[in-house]
């Protein structure tokens, strides 16, 4: 079956060799999967899921019981007060921005304690102009670089928190960077600190990527609002659309009213039928999480093995489903999201290119022929057409196919003369 895919046995049995060091790894992973597979399941016992709660509502939503309901499910597995969790949300930029503006008032300052953050946020916050920012709402904006080795600053943070800073923010996944992600405790570590100097400032993390990675989440280490995308790891692969954030009641009501309106807020708004994907999909996502997790480890092993930077490499503990691998050309990204998309269930013929996609400041690239489009917690692999040429490969809604995407990158670069297997 992988020769007639366009697997060469020499890739093939490459590949087998790697994944024979990571049974005992793999191991470790599926216990993490079925601790959080349990957590799910007791939040949606304890709020008593029903069937009428997969049904759908049209026009303003009032009343809707799966869709209040599967908020509290989601309030209860991140052990959060509130969350919100809706189809209106467009994708995770969209989260962040409804929490940004909602708890941010002009004259007040965002302060990223993380380094730059994702690259479509630039133009959110105002580092990049751009018609309706925060910037324009005259709310200011300051970050504290990392240290070389990716942790925290906490010198400088100290330094940087001043009466205007009004929210704290911290990026979990690396984004287009090539920094290390940061684990559960070290997010922690950092909201701790803040929380010394300034006791009432609240801090949001952006945990997109990072659900169920880990037996715990940012709001059981102190995060006030955690904020991530359906169409990424909670929402399984199923979820069409969608966004959540969770965290303080208030703090998340405030985000609400900057949704949809001042007085509508959390009231309103139609599922429009979602509601079956959104909970069949929340239940499914620690194991879609898990099969992501394998192969991001086999991708780093791989690559590492060749000789090409990654981050995190092939022994270092996951943090997110992100796998950074730095190949040093643009030929190279462009070959390995071939092969990415070669692998793919839908628009497996196509050869992405890369373009002036909105929100990026270069060319990106992007191999995602996925069921929903842009789901990258499906097998997919993206980078910017720029120095130093790293492509970042996520997802694969099962261990077997994102297998099968890392070896369909691989024998696309033996192909092509950039890589020489030893």
């Amino acid at each position: 079956m992988y020769e007639s895919l366009g697997i060469s046995s020499r890739v093939y049995e490459f590949g087998q060799e790697i994944i024979e060091g990571l049974k005992e790894r793999f191991e470790k992973i599926d216990q993490v999967a079925e601790y959080n597979q349990l957590k799910v399941l007791s939040a949606m016992q304890k709020n008593r899921v029903s069937e009428a709660c997969l049904g759908t509502s049209t026009g303003y939503g009032y009343n809707d019981l799966g869709r209040d309901t599967l908020e509290q499910v989601y309030a209860d597995t991140f052990h959060a007060q509130a969350a919100l969790v809706r189809p209106q949300i467009t994708c995770g930029t969209h989260a962040l921005a409804i929490a940004l503006f909602g708890n941010l008032r002009p004259g007040d300052e965002l302060l990223s304690i993380a380094g730059k953050p994702y690259d479509t946020l630039e133009e959110v916050i105002g580092i990049r102009p751009s018609k309706g920012s925060l910037a324009e709402y005259g709310i200011t904006y300051r970050q504290v670089e990392l240290h070389e080795d990716g942790s925290f600053d906490y010198e400088k943070i100290q330094e940087a928190i001043n009466d205007r800073t009004k929210l704290v923010t911290i990026q979990r996944s690396k984004g287009y960077q090539t920094r290390p992600s940061f684990s559960v405790a070290q997010i922690g570590e950092a909201i701790a600190f803040v929380k010394k100097c300034r006791p009432e400032l609240p801090c949001m993390v952006d945990n997109c990527y990072g659900e169920f990675v880990d037996v715990i989440e940012p709001t059981d280490v102190g995060a006030d609002l955690m904020v991530g995308s359906l169409i990424k790891n909670p929402g399984g692969g199923l979820a069409p659309i969608g966004g959540y954030i969770v965290g303080k009641k208030e703090l998340v009501e405030n985000a609400s009213y900057r949704m949809t309106s001042p007085g509508l807020g959390m009231e309103v708004g139609a599922t429009l039928g979602v509601n079956q994907a959104f909970y069949q999909g929340f239940f499914l996502a620690p194991m879609v999480v898990k099969g992501a997790l394998k192969g991001a480890i086999f991708a780093a092993n791989v690559y590492e093995k060749l000789g090409f930077p990654v981050i995190p490499n092939g022994t270092e503990p996951r943090q997110d489903i992100i796998q950074a691998v730095t190949l040093g050309s643009p030929e190279g990204v462009v070959a390995f999201c071939k092969g990415i998309q070669a692998a793919a269930p839908v628009d497996s013929y196509v050869e992405p290119e890369p373009w002036d996609m909105p929100g990026y400041d270069s060319q990106v690239i992007m191999a995602a022929g996925a069921f929903v489009q842009g789901s990258s917690i499906e097998l997919s692999a993206d980078g910017p057409m720029k120095p130093p040429y790293a492509v970042y490969f996520q997802g694969g809604l099962t261990w077997e196919h994102a297998k099968l995407g890392i070896l369909k990158s691989l024998q696309k670069l033996v192909d092509e003369n950039l890589v020489r297997l030893p």
